[in-house]
């Protein structure tokens, strides 16, 4: 089963700081809160400097999809998410203080609580066409960067557009994705 999340439906909702706002692309069981999902995928714009929300339990990565990057301080140990470094994966529960390093940043956040299940993301970039091949029960690719992304199975063809999201739900099939140039995130969120 596969269902197109089209980024032009969805609605942002401001952080209660000010520092930014997240929209909720994602998340299950369907109709979960904040409190209650086993996983979650959305898209975070960081306006300003300021800490993160702490969520105890929780498993997340971070990729920046725009902007010039953020500085993540953990206290003892600094990362900064970057077009050249712009992948983090890190406890929900870390302290962790973001400082914006140019103009605001749009970032896609994935979270998993632990016990639940587990998440693996990483980048793709697409040129031309290229198979994609399933490895876990749901994946979801997030088209960050490109115009469009056309994606073909035996059973299906979708057209993608930019910040747009598949997620791929029980199945083994391969896919193929073609685009003159794209950068996708790939999702796959592993039941334990």
């Amino acid at each position: 089963m596969t269902q197109l999340i089209q980024y032009a439906s969805l609605r942002s909702a401001p952080w209660k700081n000010g520092g930014g706002s997240t929209t909720e692309i994602a998340v299950s069981p369907a109709g979960a809160t904040l409190d209650n999902f086993d996983w979650r995928v959305s898209l975070a714009t960081i306006a300003q400097d300021g800490p993160f929300s702490s969520f105890p339990g929780i498993d997340r990565s971070l990729a920046l999809v725009h902007g010039d990057g953020v500085l993540l301080d953990f206290g003892d140990e600094r990362f900064v998410l970057s077009p050249s470094e712009p992948l983090i994966e890190f406890a929900g529960e870390d302290a962790v203080h973001a400082t914006v390093t140019g103009l605001q940043t749009t970032d896609f956040n994935v979270m998993t609580r632990r016990g639940q299940c587990r998440h693996r993301l990483e980048l793709l970039t697409v040129r031309g066409k290229q198979t994609l091949k399933r490895r876990s029960a749901t994946t979801l690719l997030f088209l960050a960067d490109g115009e469009s992304l056309s994606l073909g199975s035996a059973r299906e063809r979708i057209a993608m557009v930019r910040y747009d999201t598949l997620v791929m739900a029980d199945g083994e099939e391969d896919w193929t994705l073609e685009a003159q140039q794209a950068t996708v995130l790939v999702v796959d969120i592993i039941r334990n």
